[in-house]
């Protein structure tokens, strides 16, 4: 049997966990249509037109600029756009189906529904380059200078973490970020995060049995930006660890994509990845990525996880999956949105009760520029070993987040809020 070290740095991404924390939640601002003297926001669902299925995570953009949001899991999404910006149309795509643009004249005050048509790919037509899907990694990891920002550049987003106990949340938090993001080609030119304003639930009832602290936070969730950081899913040793092998061409924001998908050798011992790479045929950049960790070494994926716990507690890691994507300006690719969703029960030891747990953090891009370029303060910038619920603050006011693109909260996080808000009102009026 081969085993394999593993790279320290390949396991930052994961969710540190400490079993031992307060926890909240936040309101939400107003669903009708915003309109004020300075920005206008727009509302919409994106959906399949065939099947009406709705399509989370889909690519929100505001054509003729760098503003840009994601739909939420029920497809859902608002993008405030200023009301001086030269913008009349979103531009909305998503993997497998083909782009959609939709004047800003269309949208009122309801929410606007906009169908995506699926894209069919005709293999005949399509020229296989390689025979060997490893072939395909090495050329990526080759192309990186050519296909990927060169420069460093300032980018705003909007970040979201929360925990479940079984269905029920008890903790949220959201804040709008500053991100000082590094060359592609300088290995030393870390990505930086500053918080610029954010909000935690207001819910600080305890849990039964066990309180958690998310270590980390937005710095975490950058980490999946794997062509930055290559060593999570790509490191030097990557062809003794994974199997590739091409697993089918489709069509994102109409460009064809290879599809590679991987897993680890049997013969490998340490819990690794699988998942799907999506590399854009013509350039050769990876676009998206969609990946999640072996769980099935159930010791040894908790030991990546945990950091903290009481004695007599028994961790089961269930799944950890994470996602990032791109979206492409002048030939080259800008990072724009990442999720981790980490599941796990908790048992104590001689009792016959466990529990589930789950994380979820997720940041998109709404806003870069190369303009301004400035490395931030120490004392300014989110550390890797903070927590977010003790950076921001509580907070009531609907009109919280103003002119700022934010990720709509799908329906059990907003019925969360509310729920845990009137909680904290009863205990405090």
């Amino acid at each position: 049997m081969k085993t394999f070290r593993m790279n320290k740095g390949s396991w930052l991404l994961v969710l540190a966990i400490f079993l031992s924390a307060s926890v909240y939640a936040i309101p939400k601002g107003d669903e009708e249509l915003i309109d004020t003297m300075n920005f206008k926001a727009y509302f919409g669902k994106v959906i399949d037109s065939q099947t009406a299925r709705t399509l989370p995570f889909a690519t929100v953009e505001a054509t003729g600029s760098n503003i840009a949001t994601v739909t939420n899991i029920d497809g859902e999404f608002t993008i405030k756009i200023a009301n001086d910006a030269d913008i009349s149309d979103l531009k909305v795509s998503y993997i497998g189906f083909s782009n959609k643009t939709i004047p800003l004249s269309q949208f009122n005050k309801k929410t606007l529904t906009i169908k995506l048509d699926p894209s069919s790919v005709q293999l005949k037509e399509v020229i296989i380059r390689p025979e060997d899907a490893m072939e395909l990694i090495v050329d990526v990891l080759a192309n990186v200078k050519k296909n990927y920002s060169t420069d460093p550049m300032m980018m705003r987003g909007f970040y979201r973490e929360s925990i479940q106990r079984g269905r029920n949340y008890v903790s949220i938090s959201e804040a709008v970020i500053d991100i000082f993001k590094g060359a592609y080609y300088n290995e030393f030119q870390y990505d930086q995060v500053k918080l610029f304003k954010g909000r935690k639930s207001a819910d600080v009832e305890k849990m039964d049995t066990v309180l958690f602290k998310v270590q980390g936070g937005p710095n975490t969730t950058l980490l999946l930006d794997v062509m930055k950081n290559p060593y999570i899913l790509l490191s030097s040793d990557y062809y003794a660890v994974y199997n590739f092998h091409l697993s089918d061409v489709i069509s994102i924001d109409d460009r064809l994509h290879y599809v590679v998908s991987f897993d680890q050798k049997m013969y490998v011992e340490k819990p690794f990845y699988r998942g799907k790479l999506y590399i854009d045929m013509d350039k050769l950049a990876i676009t998206e990525a969609e990946f999640e960790l072996n769980t099935e070494n159930k010791e040894e994926a908790a030991r990546l996880f945990i950091k903290k716990k009481p004695m007599g507690m028994v961790i089961i890691p269930e799944k950890a999956v994470y996602r990032s994507k791109y979206t492409i300006e002048d030939d080259r690719w800008y990072f724009s949105y990442a999720r981790a969703e980490v599941k796990f029960k908790v048992n104590w030891k001689k009792k016959l009760f466990n529990t589930t747990y789950s994380t979820m953090s997720e940041v998109a891009i709404t806003d870069r520029t190369y303009e301004g370029i400035e490395k931030f303060a120490s004392k300014e910038r989110f550390k890797r070993n903070d927590v977010m619920g003790e950076k921001v603050y509580i907070f009531f006011d609907q009109g919280f987040w103003e002119g700022y693109n934010v990720i709509e909260p799908d329906q059990s996080i907003e019925s969360a809020i509310r729920r845990l808000n009137r909680k904290y009102l009863r205990r405090n009026g």
